[in-house]
C-alpha cells in the first residue's frame, strides 16, 4: 500500500502490519506537551488525589462497618441468651425489696409497742413518797407522730413502659412516734414536786419535762398542792435499754 504525504513537514505514521495503529505514547506526549498551565496541572493533580483519598476512605468505613456487623450479631445473640437470666434477676429482686419493706414495718411497730410500758415505768421510778399521780394522757393525738426529721418517704413514681407492680411504702423502722404527755398529780411536799421533775429530766426516755401550772386544793378538809406537768418521750441511747430473758413457771 503506498501512502502519499500532502501535508509538507510532517511524516507518515507507521501503524501495525495490515492496519493503521495508535501511538499511545505519541499521544500522551502531545498532550502534555499542549498542556502548559500550572493551575491546570494543579486541579488535575488535587482530582487525583482527592480520588485516592476518598477510595481510601471508602475501603476503610467498609471495613469498620463490617466489624461493627459482626460486633452487633454477636451483642445480639448475647442479649437473647441473658434476656431470661435478667427477668429472672429483676423478679428476685422485687421480691426481696417486697420482704424488706415488710419486715421494717414490722419493726417499726414493734418499737411503737414499747413506749407507754417505757413511759409508765418512768413516771412510777421516779414517783416521791407523799405524791400520787391522777392522770397521764397523750396531749397531740392529732399530729403527724413522727419525728421530725424521721418522716416516711414515698414511694417514686413508676416511669413510663415499666411494669405495673405493687409497691410498699418506704418504712423507717427506727422511727418511734413523738408523744407529748401531760401528766397530773397531787403532792402535799412543795419540794418533793421539785425531786419528782429532777428525777422525769433524768430519765433517758423523757424529755423537757415542764411545769404547767399548780394550785392549792383540798382534798379530805386537807390542803395538797395540785401539779400539771409537760414532758416529751425521746428514743434512748442502746446502752440505756437492758434486755432479761423471760422465764415462765411451768406448774
Amino acid at each position: 500500500m503506498i501512502e502519499i504525504n500532502l501535508l509538507p513537514g510532517q511524516t507518515p505514521k507507521k501503524g501495525a502490519r495490515g492496519g493503521a495503529g495508535v501511538d499511545l505514547g505519541g499521544a500522551a506526549a502531545a498532550i502534555g506537551a499542549s498542556v502548559k498551565d500550572p493551575w491546570l496541572i494543579g486541579a488535575i493533580a488535587s482530582v487525583l488525589v482527592a480520588g485516592l483519598i476518598v477510595a481510601g476512605l471508602y475501603w476503610y468505613q467498609r471495613g469498620v462497618t463490617s466489624k461493627l456487623n459482626e460486633q452487633l450479631q454477636v451483642a445480639l445473640q448475647d442479649s437473647s441468651r441473658y434476656t431470661g437470666v435478667i427477668k429472672e434477676k429483676h423478679r428476685a429482686e422485687a421480691e426481696r425489696d417486697s420482704v424488706v419493706r415488710q419486715v421494717e414495718l414490722i419493726k417499726s411497730f414493734d418499737n411503737k409497742r414499747f413506749v407507754w410500758p417505757h413511759i409508765m415505768d418512768e413516771v412510777s421510778r421516779a414517783l416521791p413518797p407523799y405524791t400520787w399521780i391522777t392522770s397521764i394522757v397523750q396531749t397531740n393525738m392529732g399530729g403527724s407522730g413522727a419525728l421530725p426529721n424521721q418522716a416516711a418517704q414515698a414511694a417514686p413514681a413508676p416511669k413510663p413502659g415499666d411494669k405495673a407492680v405493687t409497691r410498699l411504702p418506704t418504712v423507717d423502722s427506727t422511727s418511734v412516734p413523738r408523744v407529748r404527755l401531760r401528766i397530773v398529780g397531787n403532792t402535799v411536799d412543795i419540794q418533793a414536786l421539785t425531786r419528782f421533775m429532777k428525777l422525769l429530766e433524768a430519765s433517758p426516755f423523757l424529755e423537757d419535762v415542764q411545769l404547767d401550772k399548780s394550785s392549792i386544793v383540798l382534798i379530805d378538809g386537807k390542803e395538797v398542792t395540785e401539779f400539771t406537768l409537760t414532758a416529751f418521750y425521746q428514743v434512748p441511747d442502746p446502752s440505756a435499754i437492758k434486755t432479761v430473758p423471760v422465764s415462765l413457771a411451768v406448774r
